[in-house]
């Protein structure tokens, strides 16, 4: 049932509903990052940090990974199937996966009134470097097997402990 309900709003409008379906996984990210992995207890939550999170998941990654994940598909086809994957996965962390790193840790450093050359110079590397160690795997997968329109649920699914350690970096 839920999942006719979201192939349908899928369809309808898929823009809205990939950035709506971002907001709420990166929110839910930034809530495991502080209860799982901080500890700091739901009396505790950071509500303004968990905002900006998914704030960021719903204005900035959801629409921008929709669109990417659209030009992806139209402008790298090789006649051999392998060739595609590998090079959609090189674009993806090449480019997307390295600017999607600086905007965050950009924005976030904005939101927070603090530096973002700073944030960048202490995070950005370390970022860039877990990214590698998980997504290209994720991404083969993802771009091999699952159809265009839910690649960016498959991204927010297993961005669920991805944006947990995201929120945790950002927080550092």
């Amino acid at each position: 049932m839920v999942l006719r309900w979201y192939q349908a709003k899928l369809k309808a409008q898929p823009l809205l509903t990939q950035a709506v379906m971002s907001a709420v996984l990166f929110g839910a990210g930034d809530t495991l990052a502080q209860q799982a992995v901080e500890k700091k207890g739901f009396k505790n939550q950071d509500l303004t940090r968990t905002a900006r999170m998914a704030g960021y998941g719903g204005l900035v990654f959801g629409p921008a990974a929709t669109k990417w994940y659209g030009i992806l598909q139209r402008r790298i086809n090789f006649e051999n199937k392998t060739q595609t994957i590998v090079a959609r996965v090189l674009a993806d962390q090449c480019i997307f996966a390295s600017t999607n790193m600086f905007v965050f840790l950009s924005t976030m450093a904005v939101l927070e009134g603090k530096s973002p050359q700073e944030k960048l110079q202490k995070s950005y590397i370390p970022g860039l470097k877990a990214n590698w160690t998980i997504w290209p795997a994720v991404q083969a997968a993802n771009f091999s097997i699952v159809p265009l329109e839910h690649r960016v649920l498959v991204v927010n699914i297993v961005s669920l402990g991805w944006n947990c350690y995201l929120s945790y970096l950002n927080s550092q």
